[in-house]
């Protein structure tokens, strides 16, 4: 990238200023995109790591100005250093930016910055004066010149976004550095209100997620990642110990009715923000229970049913109706939906169908050939799939595999394996649910793969197997299992699982609905609007991105309810700023696991008690036990608080 006139991202100084385009120097380590959006190029951006500045044009001066008030309403006041300094030096610009600057400012502003970063307690204050150090650095004619002139400097209107590097990574961009700081000050109730701002599936979330924050967590630079989804766990937890009372109910108060396909996490949160704005909202349900896939697929004792039924009634608090056991494309159609007068709806279904396997004999409805969202089903309905089967195979490697093995103890099979073609390390399934199906006795069976079904009179016997080893990567990254010639063998079982992927079932869209499908059978919606090709149709979650995690899907959920409002109400659909801009952060990057940090170490994170393998095995209760008050306050005073204020002009 050769556009840029000067950039101190990152410690490397470009300075292309004067320079004929030519002999520019590119820009090392920013991804800074040259658009915000159709209409609005991007003339700079300042924030944590520096200054990156592509016209000649912008005011240096007050984009400092305006950056460090940024900065300043994002201190918590905890440390002096940060609360006062960044006071003085927004003051300080504020005063020069207006023709008050005195000669005195710059030395101020440079011992203010450099004593802030190397004297607060927080990263917010650790980082948000260095541009303005090197402003100092490099743009200090300018500065001078100002002082001398007394010259009042026009002042300008900028986006700013402020996140942080676990925020930045959820896809439902939670406001954890808030949440957490809030259990840290004993605040419990707000901490969940906050949690409540982006997610209604606080309870949900904290025990199955799949905890993209704590990969981006700075703290495991210095030893390790701070507890994000159990400290949001005992949020919710805290309110059901307390029998708190949710402090939001509403009553519809907009005529225009909002239909919903499907009680899974997209169409629960979809309902409740459409709730908070004062839509009715009714939901179509196939099942007779709410939750979609993260009820009947995910087993009990990981997310007992209690939980999804509890945070389903903050939804009808919401003002929601919910029509159990009523299957869109047969009970009811979509152009009947319309004829009962609702003005737009959400087709928010799950991924309930397996992928096959491919493999000689799946296809022959051989009795003990389950698939593995139809075995969990049936299970977390409270049935045995096939109660004269003991001995299990599961053939995958994800979350759906590990709950199959893991449930298939719960219902008494008394042989268990899981078979996967790559290595332990290769995995896509949670470390910590993988380690626990370990001490409960599931064999493993890695680098080896199915080849065919073995069965007798039309009874599953076992299966045949073949060996493999890694070769070259494939498109995920993951190096491509190899079969070894020669190396086939056999599983005695009863019972055959495949779950090596799910799909979704899109038959309920007939071809006079005018719904437009993808290649790769999801939903068609328009980019940043979750409009499909129908006006008055969305859709999010997994039938529009295929099968993802569930705290995607309530992403998908919110940000679709705010654009079914604008579409009430007549306004253009289209990305909002704050989706713009966090998506122009997420290229930027606010976290690298190579950074160090001038931090003390050796605390490890806090861990949940687990009620023993032994025992666990053979039940459905919970197994994971949720944080004590001093627990969640210990483990939420390790967080770093790494607050980032980045300020953009277009």
């Amino acid at each position: 990238m050769t556009d840029i006139l000067f950039s101190s991202w990152g410690g490397a100084v470009v300075d292309n200023r004067g320079k004929p385009e030519a002999e520019r120097a590119p820009l090392p380590n920013l991804n800074l995109p040259p658009e915000f959006d159709r209409e609005k190029k991007v003339r700079a951006f300042i924030g944590w790591d520096g200054i990156a500045i592509r016209d000649p044009e912008v005011n240096i001066i007050d984009l400092i100005r305006a950056y460090m008030e940024a900065v300043q309403k994002e201190s918590c006041g905890k440390c002096t250093p940060c609360r006062v300094g960044t006071r003085v030096m927004s003051s300080i610009l504020n005063r020069i930016a207006g023709g008050q600057g005195r000669a005195e400012d710059l030395e101020q502003l440079k011992y203010l910055g450099e004593m802030i970063l190397t004297s607060s307690k927080c990263n917010l204050g650790q980082t948000g004066p260095k541009p303005v150090l090197h402003a100092l650095d490099y743009f200090k004619a300018q500065f001078s010149e100002v002082i001398q002139s007394k010259k009042n400097i026009t002042r300008e209107a900028y986006k700013v976004k402020v996140t942080a590097p676990c925020e930045s990574a959820c896809p439902s961009h939670l406001p954890i550095t808030r949440y957490v700081e809030l259990i840290k000050e004993g605040r419990f109730t707000e901490s969940l209100a906050a949690i409540r701002e982006a997610t209604c599936l606080a309870g949900v979330l904290g025990r199955v997620c799949i905890r993209p924050c704590e990969d981006n967590c700075r703290r495991q630079n210095v030893d390790e990642c701070i507890s994000i989804k159990w400290l949001k766990r005992f949020a919710a937890d805290y309110e059901l110990d307390k029998r708190r009372e949710p402090g939001v109910t509403r009553v519809p108060t907009r005529p225009e009715k909002v239909a919903i396909i499907g009680a899974g996490p997209a169409g629960l949160t979809c309902a409740y923000y459409l709730g908070l704005k004062g839509y009715p909202v009714t939901i179509f349900e196939r099942l007779g229970e709410p939750g979609g896939m993260a009820a009947v697929g995910i087993p009990d004792y990981r997310l007992p049913r209690d939980i999804v039924r509890y945070e389903t009634s903050l939804v009808e608090r919401m003002g929601a109706e919910i029509r159990y056991n009523t299957q869109v494309g047969k009970d009811i159609t979509l152009s009947q939906i319309f004829e009962q007068g609702y003005k737009a709806i959400f087709i928010g279904v799950g991924a309930h169908t397996n992928t096959p396997m491919g493999v000689e004999g799946e296809d022959k409805g051989y009795k003990g050939f389950i698939p593995g969202v139809y075995y969990l089903l049936e299970i977390n309905l409270g049935r045995d799939p096939y109660p004269e089967g003991k001995r299990v195979v599961v053939v995958g490697g994800g979350n759906v595999a590990i709950d199959c093995v893991r449930s298939s103890f719960r219902i008494g099979k008394a042989d268990v394996n899981l078979v996967y073609r790559r290595t332990k390390k290769e995995m896509p399934a949670d470390r910590v649910e993988i380690h626990d199906a370990e001490e409960e006795g599931v064999k493993f069976h890695y680098l080896c793969n199915p080849v065919r079904i073995i069965e007798k009179d039309g009874k599953v016997t076992g299966m045949e197997c073949i060996r493999m080893e890694l070769g070259e990567p494939d498109e995920s990254g993951r190096r491509r299992p190899v079969p070894i010639k020669g190396s086939e063998f056999f599983i005695e079982a009863d019972i055959v699982i495949p779950a090596i992927g799910q799909a979704l079932d899109l038959s309920f869209l007939e071809e006079k609905d005018g719904v437009k499908t993808t290649k790769r059978s999801t939903v068609a919606v328009q980019e940043g609007t979750f409009q499909t090709n129908r006006e008055g149709i969305f859709s999010g979650g997994d039938c529009v991105i295929g099968p993802d995690v569930l705290v995607r899907a309530g992403g998908h959920g919110k940000r679709a309810a705010d654009k079914i409002d604008a579409y009430l109400q007549g306004k253009e659909l289209k990305e909002s700023e704050d989706e713009r801009l966090e998506t122009l952060i997420e290229k930027i990057k606010v976290y690298s696991k190579d950074e160090k940090i001038g931090h003390p170490g050796g605390q490890k994170r806090a861990m949940l008690e687990l009620l023993p393998p032994d025992s666990r095995k053979w039940i459905f209760d919970e197994v994971e036990k949720g944080f004590s008050i001093p627990v969640a306050l210990k483990e939420a005073e390790r967080c770093l608080r790494c607050v980032r204020v980045g300020l953009l002009a277009v």
